[in-house]
């Protein structure tokens, strides 16, 4: 079967890939191996789908080209997004920034999707995964996942949109690498990002379950990398929150380069170690015959003042007058440094993206079209950037998806 341009993947770029090829005139096909479209938009801000954002900054995106995602999303920016959206019938609800559909399902923006493809004459093939693409112009072999039937499709464009291998129960599962690697492509090593982290520390299961507000700065090698703020969440296997997800990507480069990594952990930004250790000095002289534990309650959850305390190499049930001035010291240190080490993250199952991929310096940032093979194009998770999360990582996928439709549909005339 013969088509102007096939795309493979149908998440969020190539979905939007689809409907600009579509409106050039273009006839297109969606190849997608999953049974339905759009799988990983649905599971996007707990099914509400925070689709895009309104503050755009260069440290939303994280890439070894820097630039190269500015690029892109200055061809197709939040303003666009917000105009193209609302045009297939998505009424933008904003939250400090946040833009989610009216309707606050994610099936809504699914749906229009398919609905405003189906309208262009877009055909969706599911239930297939490619084996192989072969040169030239270009011939994809496929094999339905149902009753691995072979099928053999020729276009004169394509574009890849098959996703990284992050959450691959939702269709990331890494074969859109094996096929850009297949057509020349090099790659940076695909990383979890946006992940949880992992840590061998033996307080984590006694405080696991506790959520808190926190200061976290990452270090490798003893020099710090990044630094978030928001609220963390200890669990018996390390630690969570959305602070821990937005430096995950430093720390899983850092660990697979060999380097000793760890977080500190600031439990009181608002006050500076000598604000800190006057507030402790008072609290220690109200109550002289309470024990120092006792002292610690309401200023932390009980489990976290129990961790404190003993990280202080304190005994928890020494009275407060007895305290002196250096274990005062001890204390404010581990409150706002408390140290925790990182030995891994979890897997890419767990991991919402993936830092890494397809190497942007060999693709075009105002087309996504390859510098290696004429007429390929590449989107969305699969290179090489990343975003943080609130709808940056949906933001980049609308935006490299409609550079690559509107450029295959164009350039097929």
């Amino acid at each position: 079967m013969e088509y102007d341009v096939i795309i493979v993947g149908a998440g969020a770029s190539g979905l939007v890939a689809a409907i600009a090829a579509a409106r050039q005139g273009s006839s297109v096909l969606v190849i997608d191996r999953k049974e339905k479209a759009g799988k990983k938009i649905l599971a996007t801000g707990n099914g509400k789908c925070n689709y895009t954002n309104r503050v755009q900054t260069t440290d939303c995106y994280r890439s070894d080209d820097s630039a190269f995602a500015r690029k892109v999303l200055s061809c197709f920016d939040v303003n666009q997004t917000l105009k193209f959206f609302e045009e297939l019938g998505i009424y933008p609800k904003e939250r400090e920034g946040y833009y989610y559909p009216n309707s606050e399902q994610a099936t809504s923006v699914v749906q229009v999707l398919i609905m405003e493809g189906t309208r262009l004459g877009v055909e969706y093939h599911y239930s297939e995964a490619v084996l192989e693409v072969m040169e030239p112009h270009y011939t994809i072999i496929t094999e339905s996942t149902e009753d691995k039937r072979r099928h053999n499709y020729h276009s004169e464009k394509l574009i890849l949109a098959a996703g990284g291998c992050a959450s691959p129960s939702l269709g990331s599962d890494g074969s859109g690498y094996q096929l850009a690697t297949s057509l020349g492509h090099s790659l940076i090593k695909p990383l979890p990002a946006l992940v949880q982290l992992k840590s061998p520390d033996k307080y984590c299961k006694t405080v696991s379950g506790v959520r808190t507000i926190a200061v976290v700065t990452a270090f490798a090698d003893q020099k710090p990398i990044a630094k978030e703020e928001g609220e963390i969440i200890f669990t018996d296997y390390g630690i969570s929150g959305i602070p821990i997800l937005q430096i995950s990507r430093f720390l899983s480069k850092a660990l697979d380069q060999g380097r000793n990594c760890h977080l500190e952990i600031d439990f009181m930004k608002d006050l500076t170690p000598d604000q800190l250790s006057e507030l402790l000095d008072k609290r220690l002289q109200h109550y002289p015959n309470q024990t120092l534990e006792e002292n610690m309650v309401g200023l932390f959850n009980h489990k976290l003042n129990y961790i404190i305390i003993k990280e202080a190499k304190l005994d928890p049930f020494l009275p407060s007058k007895r305290i002196n001035a250096s274990e005062v010291s001890k204390l404010v240190k581990q409150i706002k440094q408390l140290k925790l080490t990182i030995n891994g993250t979890n897997s890419f199952e767990n991991a919402q993206v993936c830092c890494g991929g397809v190497n942007t310096k060999e693709v075009e940032p105002s087309t996504m079209e390859s510098k290696k093979n004429k007429d390929l194009y590449l989107v969305g998770e699969l290179l090489d950037v990343d975003g943080t999360c609130g709808g940056y990582n949906l933001q980049w996928a609308w935006s490299s998806g409609y550079q690559a439709g509107t450029a295959a549909g164009k350039l097929n005339k």
